[in-house]
């Protein structure tokens, strides 16, 4: 059974300079079987009600600015799964969580600058679930525990985000031994509570950890932690890090 995994995708620029986060990753893929399909949350698609990508050939979508221009002439051309997204469709409303298949979303970098470091031959087929982000973590938690049993037939389902994200207080020239005490006191309070599995303090972070609205001006990067935790089993963390002073890059493992 595949595991399900929480990424901190960082900057784009992680998909040219991988530095610590992308041997991790590389290492996590050469560790796992090579999964059949893939089935990702991202934090850049967010949406009102749930949507499920089906498009069969989706284009690099280069959803950003002010980056070097190699940044933008990186492809990442894996193929969808039209048959898998809907299954994933049936699965979301048998857990009585409606959803509508969308056949035209492109690839955010929040999908695939993560997977080109994984798989960077592109040959595995992904899909996308869109991020309803005003309903919360309770949502992801419920989308997570509907998709749990495709982990038994070989997809690995991916959360990616951010364990931290506040681009305002970044300080990109910062090297990363440099941890804002505010971003690191909130990371390991996430970490405490994963540990625990306290699903009622982690749905309530936003209230009850240090520095959350520092942390996370809004959600949207810490909502695909619930997604993985959702659809995983046993919390463990397989990469620590910080960027530009406050900027996370942990990944952890549920299962």
């Amino acid at each position: 059974m595949f595991p399900s995994l929480y990424i901190s995708h960082g900057s784009p620029m992680l998909a040219l300079d991988p530095g610590a986060s992308g041997t991790a990753l590389a290492r996590i893929a050469a560790e796992l079987p090579k999964p059949r399909a893939i089935v990702i949350v991202s934090a850049h698609w967010e949406s009102d009600e749930l949507l499920v990508n089906a498009n069969p050939h989706p284009e690099t979508w280069h959803d950003f600015g002010g980056f070097p221009k190699a940044l933008f002439e990186v492809q990442y051309p894996a193929p969808g799964e039209p048959q898998l997204a809907a299954t994933v469709v049936e699965l979301l409303a048998s857990s009585g969580l409606p959803s509508r298949i969308d056949t035209t979303r492109p690839f955010d970098h929040g999908v695939w600058v993560p997977l080109s470091l994984m798989y960077p031959q592109a040959d595995i087929p992904v899909v996308q679930v869109s991020l309803p982000t005003r309903q919360g973590p309770a949502l992801q938690t419920r989308v997570g525990h509907a998709l749990n049993s495709l982990r038994q037939q070989g997809v690995l389902l991916i959360g990616s985000g951010s364990i931290t994200h506040n681009l305002r207080e970044l300080d990109w020239h910062a090297g990363p031994e440099s941890v804002e005490p505010w971003a690191k006191v909130f990371r390991d309070w996430m970490i405490e509570k994963l540990e625990a599995d306290d699903e009622a303090a982690l749905h309530d972070y936003r209230r009850l950890a240090p520095n959350a609205i520092r942390n996370h001006p809004s959600d949207e990067h810490l909502l695909p932690l619930y997604f993985a935790r959702g659809a995983g089993g046993r919390f463990s963390i397989s990469h620590q890090g910080f960027t530009m002073g406050a900027l996370g890059m942990d990944i952890y493992r549920f299962g």
